[in-house]
This record gives C-alpha cells, structure tokens and sequence, in this order.
C-alpha cells in the first residue's frame, strides 16, 4: 500500500515550517550568546563552548592522534576565542572562524610534533593502538570515530568538517584551500569506503 500523496503533502506542509522556525530560533540563540559573550559575559561563552565541545573533539581527534595533543588544541582554541571573540564581526560566521582556529593550532601542534620527530612514532601507532588511546573518550564519539577508521587523513576532515559541522562543500574548499570539486570526490569517495567497510552487502 503506497502512501496518500495528498496526506504526505498535507504532512509537509504542517511540520516543514514548524522545523525551520526550530531551526530559526537556534540561529538565533546562538547568535545571542556570542554577542552577550563578546561583551564580557562569561556564562554565555560557558554556554557557547558547551554547545560545540563535542564538534571540537571529533574536529581535532581527525587531525591529531594523541588525547593529550587533543586537549591542548582544544584548549587554546577555547582560549584564543575566549580572548578574540570580542573582533567577529558578524555572528553567522562563528562556525566557521572557530574552526578556523582549531585547525590552525592543530597544524601548530602536528608541526611541534614533526620537529620533535613524534610525528612518525604516531603514525607507526596501529589502529588498535588508537583505539585504546582512546578508550577514555564518551562512546558517541568512540563510535563516530571508529566509521572514519577506513579513511585516511584528509578524506576524515573532509567527513567531520561536512557531517559534524554541517559546512557545505563550497565552504570547505575555502577553509583548506582547495577546489570544490576535490571536496565533492573525496567526500563521495569517503562513503563509499565506509560503505564498503561496515555495510558491505549494502549495494
């Protein structure tokens, strides 16, 4: 038996507007704590990080290995946001000037590492070494990490800064300097191995 079109159009009609509404009222939410942030309102910056710690920790556990380098990223980028925030201009750009920083102390971070010669002693680490780096994690995030498990380096930020943020491909191409079309193939290429790997008879 196949669905009324008219109840399925009526369906659309009645909760569309009710979820961007939703939608529009986190928009706006948001944009309140970063301007009551930006003018020295602890609690709303309390509140702001709160809301994207997790994005943050999936963000830098694709870039880093160890959960101390993770810490640490994550760390001064709360504190450089902390002390900056009051120069973002338009709120709607948060998102994107917040990872931004992130990926920025990241790469700080992995270049410390290199002149350190750590660097290849993190990439010698097999997956089960990983894994067991970071049994302390919460479980959402153990298991969202284990999907990227598959991919290499570049193909898991892509994954994070497209699925966990919501970036569209445009946005991402401009955030790592490189061309929108190299975003959509690896982010197509990226499904397609997880795919593969944990729903292998999934045509």
């Amino acid at each position: 038996m196949y669905p009324n079109p008219l109840f399925c159009g009526l369906i659309s009609r009645m909760y569309i507007p009710l979820i961007q509404r939703r939608l529009s009222m986190e928009r706006d939410k948001t944009a309140r704590l970063i301007l009551r942030a930006g003018n020295g309102d602890a609690d709303a910056f309390v509140e702001l990080m709160e809301q994207n710690k997790q994005s943050l920790y999936k963000t830098a556990k694709a870039w880093l290995v160890r959960e101390e380098d993770v810490a640490d990223a994550i760390s001064e980028t709360i504190l450089d946001c902390f002390e900056h925030l009051d120069t973002l201009r338009e709120p709607r750009y948060f998102k994107t000037w917040l990872v931004r920083i992130l990926i920025h102390n990241c790469s700080n971070i992995r270049k410390q590492n290199q002149r350190s010669g750590l660097v290849g002693e993190l990439e010698a680490l097999d997956r089960d070494d990983v894994v067991r780096a970071g049994s302390g994690m919460p479980e959402d995030n153990r298991a969202f990490l284990e999907y990227l498990e598959p991919l290499n380096e570049e193909d898991r930020k892509l994954m994070i800064l497209f699925y966990v943020w919501g970036f569209r491909t445009r946005e991402i191409a401009e955030l790592l300097h490189i061309r929108e079309t190299t975003v959509k193939a690896r982010l197509q290429r990226g499904r397609e191995k997880i795919k593969k790997s944990f729903f292998p008879l999934v045509v």
